[in-house]
Parts: structure tokens; sequence; C-alpha cells
């Protein structure tokens, strides 16, 4: 069979979608539009057909995130207000102030970059790496099943054209999952004051960044002076951004936790037949509804759900440490605490856009024991001061655990006793592992039998005396 035989299928196949996206089959542009989330405007709907033409042409699986980042700038740039040179040199001057501040609180050292402004279109633009590398084990599952599910329900006269056809209809599938995910970063460039306001490492390592027109909008309707809110907010994303420098396992272990716990993620093949079975093309909005819902992912496993609890762990002890860290460098603001309980609610409850990437990708980025672990933070502070408390990020074997958080007076009895002198307890297995580098023998061990050419734990190359 020559190669034109093999592809006359996926030709076919191929002509039949562009078609059907040019509109000349039962399927309208404009609902498809709504389907994708976008207004229903001339220049959408091109847009839109553009898009998935070029997913037609496209020769391989990948998706093209592109696609996503032309979405969410578009979105950013909507009610987009330039910050005034009087509202740029009050956040660049709190951010010197705040590298101050955090100096007195932190032996965590400064960062080796000049903290930088955003506009919202730029926010989009620097984070979407870093998006579209979590959301693209879900896109891809997303895809494939489409494609499954697709073959499995079309007519047996279409069976062949399909055959050839998968990575057509994924990187359709793909695209139009890129689509939803630039409306949500887009929609989240709205909601973000900073680099770090959504917990994980957006920015590139080493960089702090304040909106100022979301700044400005934070402080909208508070009885608090402006300069006080870039000042508090400035302090919280200095710290986020030094804590990740200075930690510098800590970006790797977040994000491949995050995008290990995505890759676990199935589709509803059932539900997802559901749709293709009753699916009217004249309401295009089912589809969009199960794909930004969460409809398709099934309820998570026990794997996923453990794996879950160890991130939100971690995401709650990196915004605790940030919390203490900010309301002790922040301590002489006399408003510090309204500002620090606005943010406080802001992240517990999350805004539409973190609402609806969770939905996206099966993952809620907001910290739910944010309050719990704060407050052992605060007590490890008081216990045994700043430095103490800091040495706990330099590795990820000191971390405090799920149960320093509930319970914390065992982690801050032993970093009392650490920082006094006093000798550690040992458990049985430390002290089995003591006693292996001593070369001592551990109690029921068999004794060496004469003529064992094995050596001694203790190097002699003679036997052990029976």
């Amino acid at each position: 069979m020559s190669e034109d035989d093999r592809n006359e299928p996926d030709d076919e196949f191929r002509d039949m979608l562009r078609q059907f996206l040019s509109g000349n089959g039962s399927f309208d542009p404009q609902q498809l539009a709504g389907a994708a989330g976008l207004p229903g405007d001339a220049a959408s709907i091109q847009a839109l057909m553009s898009q998935l033409q070029s997913a037609l042409h496209s020769s391989g699986d990948g998706i093209n995130w592109d696609v996503a980042l032309e979405q969410g700038t578009t979105i950013a740039s909507k009610d987009a207000v330039e910050a005034t040179p009087a509202e740029r040199a009050e956040l660049e001057q709190a951010f010197n102030v705040a590298a101050l501040w955090l100096d007195e609180v932190t032996s965590i050292s400064e960062l080796t970059s000049t903290p930088i402004l955003l506009s919202r279109r730029q926010w989009v633009k620097d984070t979407m790496p870093v998006w579209t590398q979590l959301a693209e084990p879900v896109a891809t599952s997303i895809s494939d099943a489409l494609t499954q599910v697709m073959q499995e329900q079309a007519p047996e006269e279409m069976q062949g054209m399909l055959q050839n056809a998968g990575h057509i209809v994924r990187a359709v599938g793909g695209t139009l999952f890129a689509i939803q995910l630039g409306q949500v970063v887009g929609q989240l460039s709205g909601e973000v004051v900073s680099g770090g306001d959504v917990g994980i490492p957006l920015l590139k390592d080493g960089t702090a960044a304040l909106l100022p027109q979301n700044v400005a909008a934070f402080g909208e309707g508070l009885d608090i002076p402006t300069d006080q809110i870039a000042l508090y907010l400035a302090v919280r994303e200095l710290a986020h951004a030094r804590l990740f420098r200075h930690a510098k396992w800590l970006r790797l272990q977040l994000i491949t936790s995050i995008t290990e716990f995505a890759r676990g993620v199935t589709i509803d093949i059932d539900r997802m037949q559901e749709l293709a079975e009753g699916f009217d093309p004249s309401n295009p909005e089912e589809l969009r509804q199960a794909m930004v819902s969460g409809a398709l992912i099934p309820p998570k496993t026990e794997a996923q759900a453990a794996a879950l609890g160890r991130l939100e762990t971690l995401l709650a002890l990196i915004e605790g440490w940030v919390d203490v860290v900010t309301a002790k460098a922040t301590g002489r603001l006399p408003k510090s605490d309204a500002v620090a309980e606005t943010v406080r609610r802001r992240r517990a409850a999350g805004g539409p856009a973190e609402s609806a990437f969770g939905t996206l990708v099966g993952l809620e980025l907001r910290p739910r024991r944010l309050r719990e672990a704060a407050a052992m933070w605060k007590q490890v502070t008081d216990a045994v001061g700043d430095d103490a408390r800091d040495d706990l990020w330099s590795h990820p074997d000191l971390m405090p655990t799920s149960e320093d958080v509930d319970d914390p007076s065992a982690l801050v009895a032993r970093l009392t006793a650490s920082a006094s002198g006093v000798e550690p307890e040992y458990d049985e297995l430390d002290e089995a592992i003591a006693a292996l580098l001593r070369g001592e023998a551990i109690e029921g061990d068999a004794p060496q039998e004469p003529g064992d050419d094995t050596p001694d734990v203790d190097g002699d190359d003679g036997p052990r005396p029976v």
C-alpha cells in the first residue's frame, strides 16, 4: 500500500472537518464559539475558526499552547489601565522599604534581581509556561478520551476514516482545551495582585512582581491608606519570592507534585460517551459546561487523595510561613491586621478564575490549612527565633509534617532542645542506625560462623569470635 493510500482516510476526514468548521455542515460556527466560551461577535468566531483550521494542519499530536497565550493576552488587554508615574513610584518605593523590613525578621537573603511591575497582559505572557505545564497532562487525557469515544461511537462506514485520523481529533480537542485555559488565565490576570498571589511560583526563580492596576482595585472599598496596602503586599510578595530562591528544591518539588497529580487525572469515558450520544449541535453550551465544570473528571482515587493531601500541606506551609514573616515585618503598619485579614479571606475563597482552573484541571490551589500552618510557624518563631525557623527550609527532610501542623508541640520541643544543646531522644530505628555506624552488633544478629569469609562490620577480615 502506498503512502497516499494510507493517508486517504486521513485526508477525507480532514476535508470533512474543514467543511464542518467553515459552516457548510450542520453546525453553526457561532454555536461552536459559544461552546468554547467565546463571545459570538464576528472577530471572535473568525479567530476560533482560524485556530481550529490550524489544528487540522498540525502534523504532530502535541497541543498548540500558543492558542492559550493568544486567548489570555486578549482578555487581559480588555479594560487594561496603565499605571500612572505616581502609582509606579509608590510601588517601587514600597518594594525598597519592604526589603529593609524583611531583613529584620528573616535570615533568608534578599533577591538579586530588582522587583518589577507588570501589566495584566505581561503577567499572562510571563506565567503561561507554568500554567500550560500544569494543565498539559489533563488536556492530553481529554484529547485521548475524545479520540477513543469518537472511534467507538462512529458509524461503521466511518471507522476506516477515523482509524488514521486520531491525531487530528486530538489536535482539535487540545485546541478547544487550550482556548479554555487561555480564558481562565486571562480572567486570573484581573484578580491577582502579585507574582506569588496564587501560592505557586509562576514567574522565573527569584522574581518579585506587583500588578499596579490590581493593587489599586484591591484597596477599593477598604478604609486603609493606599501606601499601607502597597507596603503590605510588597512585603508579602518579596517574602514569597525570597523563600523560593532560598529553598532551591522547593520550586521543583511543588511543580513536580502538581504535574504528577495531574498525570493521574483520568477522564470519565462513560460520561464522554453520554455527551457524544446525546450531543445537540444547537446546544453546544452543554459541551463547554462539561469541560469547565469538572464533570469529565471522576472522583479522586485513594492514591490521588493522599497525594493531594501532601500537596495541600506543602502549600499551607509555604503560605503560613509567608503570613507569619509578613505579619512580623509589617507590625509597625497601623492597618496591617486589616490588610492581612483581607488577604486571608481572598486566598480562602479564591476568585472565579481560580475556581475555573480547579474544575478544568481537577486541582484547587487554595491551601485549606493556612491558618493552622501559620499558627505552627508562629509557635516555632516564638520558641526558637527567626533563624532556627528558617533553617527548616534548608532541606526537604527537615520540613514540618502534616502531624506537626495538627500539633506543633513535638516539633517545638525538638527545636527547643536542639537550640539548648540537649541531646535529642532517639527511637529504635535511630539507635539501630547509630549502632551500625559504630560497627556494633545489633541485638538478634546471628554470630558469624568460623570459616565464614564475610568481613565483620568493623572491617576486620578475620572471623568474628564465637
